[in-house]
């Protein structure tokens, strides 16, 4: 049995890499009777559609999570929502921060209140690494949406709706990672070009990521902050298990960029308990909802978790053995 039985699911930004593998894992291994895909990209819906054999248990919805009567009109009848939809490049933010604002965070000010309005039971809002201590304009939506997400559980609660956030690193094998892009330049017999030889990077494959989407619906009351336990990488590492005989070109830290991620900092480390072997939980500021702790450890005071610092690495041969298990 699964809570996801019989019950209907909305994903916005369902057309990417993420929401295929959602849709994929509920549709092979629940009873789900319906998932909506929500997002604006007509081109990949009508690929994704073929790719899933027009399934008669999936919804098709063109919209914009900036328009909140659209969102509305797509979470009727909806009892879970994966919110994964949002603008992501980095240095396409600082050049357009504005526009940044209006799905990072407008965009999801509009997710929680269709939610809430649509009578949806619980929302699973994804984060990123770089919304820890963020430099970037990128991070700093994802953070503002982070806690919109949270805050939203002081006044939903009496609604009967949930919300929490899922906070984890790149993912490994999505739309956009580093991967096929060094597979292409070595298949070129071109040089890979590295930022900075010293940089240090979260990574985690698009199954662990879906799997801990999944499982925090079935723990969650609402108002937790739930980040995984995952493995770091060196990204010369990376560049040496795609192409061992390449060389490398160094070209400097991009703007809004850092040198190693974190996914908690120092500060929220003194709200952080770990609740099981792979999962960590940072506990919501304010609670007005009577949150109930979990049972934990709590995170060494003071100390960020960060990919430089990281218990758990990949070096070379396991991430080759990866890469293998990619194709």
């Amino acid at each position: 049995m699964s809570i996801f039985d019989s019950k209907s699911i909305l994903i916005t930004g369902g057309s990417g890499s993420l929401g295929k593998a959602l849709v994929r894992r509920l549709l092979d291994n629940t009873d789900v009777r319906r998932i909506a895909i929500f997002s604006r990209d007509e081109l990949k819906q009508f690929h994704m559609r073929s790719e899933f054999d027009d399934d008669s248990r999936l919804r098709w919805f063109i919209g914009d999570i900036r328009d909140k009567d659209r969102l509305v009109r797509a979470m009727h009848g909806v009892d879970y929502v994966v919110h994964a939809a949002a603008l992501k490049q980095v240095d396409t933010g600082e050049y357009n921060p504005m526009e940044f604002i209006k799905t990072n965070v407008l965009g999801s000010q509009n997710v929680i209140e269709a939610s809430i309005d649509a009578g949806v039971r619980k929302v699973v809002a994804l984060s990123t690494d770089k919304a820890s201590s963020p430099i970037n304009l990128y991070g700093a939506t994802k953070l503002t949406a982070d806690k919109l997400f949270v805050a939203a559980n002081n006044y939903s609660q009496s609604y009967g709706t949930s919300f929490c956030v899922v906070r984890y690193g790149n993912v490994m094998g999505s739309r956009g990672s580093v991967i096929p892009f060094f597979q292409n330049l070595a298949l070129e017999g071109k040089p890979l070009p590295i930022t900075d030889l010293r940089m240090t990077r979260f990574w985690i494959s698009i199954q662990d990521a879906v799997e801990f989407v999944l499982d925090s619906f079935e723990i969650m009351q609402g108002g937790e902050l739930y980040v995984p336990r995952i493995p770091s990488m060196k990204i010369v590492d990376l560049a040496s298990a795609i192409s061992p005989n390449s060389d490398f070109v160094e070209i400097g830290i991009r703007p809004g960029e850092k040198l190693h991620e974190e996914m908690i900092s120092a500060e929220d480390s003194r709200r952080t308990i770990r609740i099981s072997e792979n999962r960590f939980l940072v506990l919501p500021v304010v609670a007005e909802w009577n949150y109930k702790q979990p049972v934990g450890s709590n995170m060494e005071e003071g100390k960020a978790y960060a990919s430089n610092t990281n218990d758990l690495w990949m070096g070379i041969d396991s991430i080759k053995t990866f890469l293998a298990n990619l194709e």
